[in-house]
């Protein structure tokens, strides 16, 4: 009887003592189990886990399975960011020398302004008619470079006589063109006819422009292209010049004479900068300046009359410059300033004259003048019509 209870209590014991270690078991698998799942949800690289040994199950325990870490979803990579591009920097363009050349344009345009200048002037003291002649006046116009005016001349004694016109002027010619030029002109004559049908005779006189309007284009290259800018202003141009020559009267259809004249030039210029376009990177602005030259011709002139009705005149000269000086001074962003220099120029001056007796004392005229030459003076024409009425 006693031994049964012994072996209850026996059985009892080793009932708990395995309940005992199968709940023991189960705490220590699952911290484990916890930590492994928590290293790979944060994401963090976990070594390779070395692998658990469980415990042989005891006897009437059903071991719960260890389950295996699941594995732990590779981030993606965030794209890393691209740097900004900043906008690259306009080139700057090169021309600067190109710039400063072309003020020596400025300088040719400005000396052909003085030429053409003193060319027209000359129509109103009778440059395309004879040097002896009866009093007389002229309204004309004239295409090529316009102009519209009045001259003549009135004999004031026997040996002098007065030389004088007015003329409405536009032009232009290599890179300038001049509008609202005003041109007077006066000259006294004197011609020493007590001498007989060959004689000496001198001039002196000069030409005023005292106001005009001028605009001037300078053209340069850049490494981004041509750069073409005008620049506005005011001009005047002045002259004074004196004349010896010798006439002869061959019979009283023809008279040849030579001569020679010396002329200074003056050409006031006021200051002004280019105008405002887009894409001027070296720009410029001139200053105040006068131009001026000086001037010698040697020429001669055949007026004829045909058949008592139809007369005619040609003329020309050889021209010479020296003591030349340009009035520029230019300030050029990139190339400082600059001050052109004016050589000598020489060049062929020529004018002619065809005349129709239209009644006794009237006449049509038909007219030109013009240079030849090298530039800046170049090959220019002048071409108009007048009405001529002698008294």
């Amino acid at each position: 009887m006693m031994a049964k209870p012994g072996l209850k209590r026996l059985a009892l014991a080793c009932a708990l003592g395995a309940a005992a270690a199968l709940t023991l078991f189960a705490l220590e698998a699952r911290p484990a189990t916890a930590a492994t799942f928590c290293e790979s949800e944060c994401g963090h690289p976990t070594p390779t886990p070395s692998p658990t040994y469980s415990p042989s199950p005891t006897p009437g325990a059903s071991p719960s399975p260890s389950p295996s870490p699941s594995p732990s979803p590779s981030p993606s990579p965030s794209p890393s960011p691209s740097p900004s591009q900043s906008p690259s920097p306009n080139p700057t363009p090169t021309g600067s020398d190109s710039s400063g050349n072309s003020v020596n344009g400025l300088a040719n345009q400005r000396f052909n302004q003085m030429i053409t200048n003193r060319v027209l002037g000359t129509v109103l003291l009778g440059v395309n008619e004879q040097v002896n002649c009866s009093d007389c006046v002229s309204a004309f116009g004239s295409a090529g470079s316009f102009s519209a005016g009045i001259h003549g001349r009135k004999e004031l004694t026997p040996h002098l006589s007065l030389l004088a016109g007015l003329a409405y002027t536009q032009y232009s010619e290599g890179g300038y063109h001049v509008t609202s030029a005003p041109i007077g002109a006066f000259a006294l004559r004197y011609d020493f006819t007590d001498w007989g049908s060959s004689r000496p005779f001198f001039d002196v006189g000069t030409i005023l422009t005292p106001w005009e309007k001028a605009r001037y284009t300078r053209s340069y290259n850049t490494s981004l292209g041509a750069v073409s800018v005008t620049g506005s202003t005011d001009a005047s141009n002045y002259a004074v010049y004196g004349r010896a020559g010798w006439i002869s009267r061959l019979s009283p259809r023809d008279e040849i004479a030579a001569s020679i004249e010396v002329w200074q030039l003056w050409q006031r210029v006021s200051a002004y900068a280019d105008n405002a376009v887009a894409f001027n990177p070296f720009d410029a602005s001139i200053a105040n300046g006068t131009d001026r030259t000086s001037l010698v011709k040697i020429g001669g002139q055949w007026t004829h009359l045909f058949a008592g009705s139809i007369e005619t005149n040609i003329n020309g000269g050889w021209v010479q410059s020296f003591a030349s000086h340009s009035g520029i001074v230019a300030t050029v962003t990139g190339d400082g300033t600059v001050v052109p220099t004016m050589g000598s120029q020489g060049w062929f001056e020529y004018g002619g004259r065809l005349g129709f007796r239209v009644q006794k004392d009237w006449v049509v005229d038909l007219f030109a003048n013009g240079t030849l030459g090298p530039q800046p003076v170049g090959n220019t024409i002048h071409g108009g019509v007048g009405l001529r009425i002698n008294y």
